[in-house]
């Protein structure tokens, strides 16, 4: 199941056809009211999303979704008027997992959405089993991560991301392999998308722990390695 937030019927009306003929089942809505009112009710797979809604806008909605446990895991597209490359950024940053400008081909869109499926049901980083490296802790199966005691709320990249990373210990990754196994190949983004969630999980690692935040470190030129 597909939940489509779009305050405009033409667009969302047009895309909704087009994901039926592609064989997905897709329930539309105008407004977060509605939205999280059927999510209550059912989750889905994938989340379709506006921006500029009444009310609570996307980036409102997506916030909520990758702060409640129930609904971080799950894929969220962002499809805006607002192309612009900040406006991406700020959409990829809040944990959108990818982001689709208007005007768009519904072609484009179906492709993207089946990708986007595929990655959630076949993730690039292997789930499964503990990791631990300096004072962090990483469960793979549980979706957890602690930094000594204290519990961190992660977005479903940033997990991917430092999951990643903390398999790889003492591995070198460019930002180039770590873009195509977290985001998938076909994602739309470049490798600032990494730089940006890598600053973004070291704040939330310092905040509980300067110390573990340092394990994550920088290599010039290439990418990014933990280190004990």
């Amino acid at each position: 199941m597909i939940y489509y937030v779009e305050d405009d019927s033409n667009i969302r009306d047009l895309a909704i056809y087009a994901l039926n003929q592609a064989e997905f089942e897709v329930a539309g809505f105008s407004c977060a009211d509605d939205f999280e009112a059927a999510c209550a009710r059912q989750l889905p797979d994938l989340i379709l999303l506006d921006i500029m809604l009444p009310g609570k806008d996307g980036l409102e909605i997506l916030t909520d979704l990758r702060r409640d446990p129930s609904t971080r895991h799950i894929p969220v597209m962002m499809l805006t008027a607002k192309g612009a490359e900040i406006d991406k950024v700020q959409g990829l940053d809040s944990g959108a997992d990818d982001y689709l400008a208007k005007p768009f081909g519904m072609m484009e869109l179906v492709s993207r959405v089946r990708a986007l499926l595929r990655r959630a049901e076949s993730p690039a980083v292997a789930a499964g089993g503990k990791c631990k490296c300096g004072g962090i802790t990483l469960d793979g199966d549980a979706r957890t991560v602690f930094v000594g005691d204290v519990a961190l709320s992660l977005t479903r990249k940033e997990f991917d991301l430092l999951q990643m990373l903390m398999s790889n210990r003492d591995h070198v990754l460019s930002r180039t392999h770590l873009l195509e196994s977290v985001w998938g190949w076909d994602f739309a983004g470049n490798t600032r998308t990494v730089d940006a969630h890598v600053q973004t999980l070291r704040q939330k690692i310092a905040d509980a722990s300067p110390e573990a935040a340092s394990t994550i470190e920088t290599v010039r030129g290439v990418g990014y390695v933990m280190r004990a």
